[in-house]
């Protein structure tokens, strides 16, 4: 089901938000940044993100090549193969929806090397501190994120937007208008990771029990509150609600529900989803004009936005008394300690971000020229258009 997210979800998603003659440049790296992340995750990145080291990183070799492994070794109650497939699908979504914010304007073997640095520093680290136990260094601390706010969709974001500033902007960007060349693909993306989505939520139970089935339930009443928050806010602001708005806030709300799908009741997951579909609007508008930056398919705006409300929110409606399951103190605490993990995740993420594209830099460059720019990125890196003019 995560697979389903990435490849054809993102890729649809994405690809339909670009124009025609970068499409297929689009649907490429999500799908090549995925596959060189699953190699990576069985080379070393499950040992690193899932041994025991310091608080900050696993081993790198302790289980490299899945050495020691076997089809019976246990892990927590599931097979460890299982346990490494279904983190390393995390690993490479998470990885793919960077390059959102890259669209249109940068070499492939870029993209590709940013991609190896980024996953390996920012990702790896990110769960090691979130996921490993409690020797983690945002676990020690208590924080909740049951599939990912942190450790998928804040990460990325920042890197998104932080790869945007070093990117600079699209040719023509802001005196001519850039538009979708294809909203259908977007929508059956958007639907597509709506249904993947639940194996990412309810999945992160890692067991068909009752937190499975709060995470879906979760899943799905967020969702649907970010479609209709986003809707009503477009058509109060703009004056129409816009299909591509609508698939929009279906991302915004799955994005606020991730950290929190296993902790609260649904009524708190309609108010997260209601709180991300709406905020996420002007995070996309506004917010976007304030930061004067390029992310050219919003993944700030939606999965960085998105993410913090999630995890912000998650540390008021985990409490019992808003019908979430309990937290360990007060709100106020548990608040605190969601806002630790927000800004250590943005400082950490930004720095490294900065370093993956100043490193790529130096080794290949990072766009391509005004001229194939002109072109597209789907003849001069690939050869090949989506579509016979």
């Amino acid at each position: 089901l995560v697979l389903l997210m990435v490849v054809p979800g993102l890729a649809l998603f994405y690809g339909g938000m670009v124009r025609s003659k970068n499409v297929l440049s689009v649907i490429m790296q999500v799908l090549v940044v995925f596959s060189v992340v699953i190699i990576l995750w069985m080379v070393y990145g499950y040992s690193a993100a899932f041994t025991e080291g310091n608080a900050f990183f696993g081993s790198f070799t302790e289980k490299a090549f899945l050495r020691g492994i076997t089809p019976d070794t246990d892990a927590g109650g599931l097979p460890e193969f299982l346990f490494i497939v279904f983190q390393s699908t995390f690993a490479g979504i998470t990885t793919a929806l960077v390059v959102g914010s890259f669209a249109e304007r940068i070499k492939f073997s870029a993209v590709l090397l940013f991609s190896v640095i980024w996953v390996t520093f920012a990702y790896l680290p990110m769960v090691h501190m979130v996921w490993s136990g409690e020797a983690g260094f945002l676990a020690h601390r208590g924080v909740i994120d049951f599939a990912g706010g942190t450790v998928v969709h804040i990460n990325a974001g920042v890197a998104g937007l932080v790869g945007a500033y070093f990117l600079g902007k699209r040719l023509g960007y802001g005196r001519e208008a850039i538009k979708p060349h294809n909203v259908p693909f977007t929508f059956i993306g958007a639907a597509l990771l709506w249904v993947g989505w639940f194996g990412f939520n309810a999945g992160s139970a890692l067991a068909a029990d009752a937190s499975a089935s709060l995470a879906m339930i979760n899943t799905m009443v967020a969702t649907a509150a970010g479609v209709v928050a986003w809707s009503v806010v477009e058509a109060i602001s703009k004056g129409r609600p816009s299909a591509l708005g609508a698939a929009s806030g279906a991302i915004a709300g799955l994005v606020g529900i991730t950290p929190a799908a296993g902790s609260v009741g649904p009524m708190g997951a309609l108010v997260i989803g209601l709180a991300a579909g709406a905020i996420c609007v002007w995070a996309v508008t506004g917010l976007k004009r304030l930061l004067n930056a390029d992310d050219s398919l919003d993944v700030f705006g939606v999965h960085g936005v998105g993410g913090i409300i999630g995890a912000l929110l998650t540390g008021v409606f985990s409490d019992a008394s808003l019908g979430g399951t309990g937290i360990d103190g007060s709100i106020g605490a548990q608040v605190w300690a969601q806002l630790f993990s927000v800004l250590f995740t943005i400082v950490w993420c930004a720095v490294v971000t900065a370093v993956a594209i100043l490193v790529t830099k130096a080794v290949i460059g990072l766009r391509v020229t005004a001229e194939d720019e002109r072109q597209g990125l789907d003849i001069v890196s690939h050869g090949e258009s989506a579509y016979e003019h």
